[in-house]
């Protein structure tokens, strides 16, 4: 099982991260150890090395099928549920690694530092360019997104993504996080709900878990 993400995936996430609006001229993809995967949920312990641990809540998409550079107009074919998620970064560590031109593999996967809540399948999913997420800490809504605002959709990014790596069936993809993200302490309550285009009468609670 492989874990890819994507980041600098909304613009407006961007801007909170380096003062500025743009789009990446290819998708910056990176992958996490499978170590990293956390579910159904298990506590988020907060590293001691880091400084600071931020949340990234986005929409994961669970591959189906094995595929390898896959045309972006078949790449609906090959997942089959969603869900949102949280990708944790070692803030401190990213940027000393960003300075120097490093690798992000030890601020983006540590382990535990890829949560997945509950999924939803497809057939339940108007579109996954219309997907509305949110992510509560301790009872307040700290991000929002729509997967409308991604610079590069999920279909695009599994034909990207398949030139490079062959997807098998388990593997998971978070698509990008949205602006609002910030620190988690211990005792941190994090919830995130999804829901099909403007309706949020019909949000789901998919994500429920403490950090510690």
């Amino acid at each position: 099982m492989k874990i890819f993400a994507v980041g600098m995936n909304y613009i407006l996430h961007n801007k909170e991260l380096d003062g500025t609006l743009y789009k990446p001229e290819e998708p910056v993809i990176f992958t996490k150890a499978d170590s990293a995967l956390l579910k159904n949920g298990k506590p988020f312990f907060v590293p001691d090395w880091a400084a600071r641990v931020d949340y990234e809540a986005e929409v994961v998409v669970r591959i189906n099928r094995l595929g390898k550079s896959i045309p972006e107009r078949f790449a609906h074919r090959y997942y089959d549920a969603v869900t949102v998620g949280i990708d944790f970064t070692a803030r401190d560590w990213q940027q000393r690694a960003r300075q120097k031109g490093h690798p992000w593999t030890i601020c983006k996967g540590f382990d535990g530092s890829a949560v997945i809540g509950k999924w939803v399948e497809m057939t339940e999913i108007d579109d996954v360019q219309r997907l509305h997420f949110r992510l509560d800490k301790d009872g307040e809504t700290v991000q929002q997104g729509c997967t409308a605002d991604m610079l590069y959709s999920v279909d695009s990014l599994i034909a990207y993504i398949s030139r490079f790596f062959t997807l098998k069936t388990g593997d998971l993809l978070f698509t990008g996080t949205p602006p609002g993200v910030g620190p988690v302490t211990e005792n941190n309550h994090l919830q995130g709900w999804l829901w099909n285009g403007d309706s949020k009468s019909a949000e789901t609670k998919v994500l429920d878990f403490w950090c510690k």
